[in-house]
């Protein structure tokens, strides 16, 4: 039986690190149905329950060192794992992890990972040393292969993929019209859903947002939701700038599992984000977005799946949203050049598989992966 060890952002209720960690799963349990799996997280019941696998505590030393010593292969990922923007330490931690499963002879994946910013100097000796010992390196943006290219990563080969949750099946609107209507939404007006999270006391989107919705709602007579992707923290940020309109919206106030959350945007007419994982839910689900960028991975997806952003949360205009927003609901969705571009970045995310399997099953079971997993997207 393989085992493997997975770590990550995991347990810390982010609908975008808990879909990451779905899609990792699904993955691996179509590669090998009977492998036993292992999750390094914040909260061992929730992660154990809502995903049906072993959970060890992310603090716990002994127990990851058992967990990695017993195991036959180490994932990291996905998501932005290696940076030292939000913290230093974190990306210290992550490279501990894997060092840990290096010296134990371990074969280890990066997973679709979003490598960078890693500005420090001995933080990116630290990378380029650890990652010439790992045995798959898979990257979800050219930009992350460019920042790993300079920080003198050599080995292995790195290979350019997409997100993992794009490898996801899509999901129908019922739960999500459950969740509105007892929230309070009739739906008699078109949707448009907000997905903001903060950024460093930055105020200026904030202010953009909300002027933008508010000539949304009058003029456009669209109601506006906002959808929290991180649990308690995103409904804060939504009523933050919903106390800026001056017209009343709806938060929503509940935390919500990755098919709640996909599920919400398929309800949706437009969305409009600074979450990267709200853009990529409302893209699978053919909703069409309004990104507010904070970081390279959203200006990275958005320019994948054939657009761009409306703006950075430092200088982006309510005129800009509100314009963008205005042509996506007289659309009526994606546009069919976007639909091909998601349907390719689709395609690319699931090379993760086929990479996983090179590992994991052999060129055998690669080849039955792939013709598996082709059948699903």
């Amino acid at each position: 039986m393989n085992k493997i060890v997975i770590s990550g952002y995991y347990g810390f209720a982010n609908a975008g690190d808990e879909a990451m960690l779905t899609a990792i799963i699904n993955t691996l349990r179509q590669l090998d149905p009977q492998a036993e799996i292992t999750v390094i997280t914040g909260n061992c019941a929730a992660t154990a329950t809502r995903h049906r696998v072993r959970a060890v505590k992310r603090t716990d030393f002994f127990a990851i060192v058992r967990s990695l010593a017993a195991c036959s292969l180490v994932i990291s990922g996905g998501g932005s794992l290696l940076q030292d923007v939000t913290s230093s330490r974190s990306l210290y931690y992550y490279l501990s992890i894997m060092g840990l499963a290096v010296a134990l002879g371990k074969p280890v994946m990066l997973y679709a990972q979003g490598i960078g910013p890693v500005r420090r100097r001995m933080a990116r000796k630290a990378v380029r040393r650890l990652l010439q010992h790992v045995q798959m390196i898979s990257v979800r943006d050219r930009e992350s292969k460019r920042d790993l290219m300079a920080m003198g990563v050599t080995v292995p080969p790195i290979h350019v993929t997409a997100d993992a949750v794009l490898s996801m099946p899509t999901v129908t609107a019922t739960a999500g019209e459950e969740i509105l209507r007892r929230a309070g939404s009739d739906g008699t007006r078109r949707r448009v859903g907000i997905s903001l999270r903060e950024w460093r006391g930055v105020q200026q989107y904030k202010t953009a947002v909300a002027a933008a919705a508010d000539v949304l709602q009058t003029e456009e007579n669209v109601e506006i939701i906002f959808v929290p992707m991180q649990y308690p923290a995103d409904v804060q940020a939504g009523e933050a700038v919903a106390a800026l309109m001056k017209t009343p919206a709806l938060v929503l106030r509940e935390a919500y599992d990755t098919a709640e959350f996909m599920s919400l945007m398929a309800c949706m007419d437009a969305v409009i984000a600074n979450r990267l994982h709200a853009l990529v839910f409302a893209s699978l689900v053919h909703v069409p977005v309004t990104a507010v960028s904070y970081d390279p991975k959203i200006d990275s997806f958005m320019t994948g799946i054939g657009t761009g952003i409306c703006g950075t949360v430092e200088r982006v205009e309510a005129a800009d949203v509100i314009g963008n927003v205005r042509r996506q609901l007289q659309q009526g969705g994606l546009t069919p050049a976007v639909q091909q571009r998601l349907q390719h970045v689709r395609r690319q995310s699931l090379r993760n598989t086929y990479l996983a399997a090179r590992l994991l099953v052999g060129k055998e079971g690669v080849r039955k992966a792939w013709r598996r997993w082709c059948r699903l997207v």
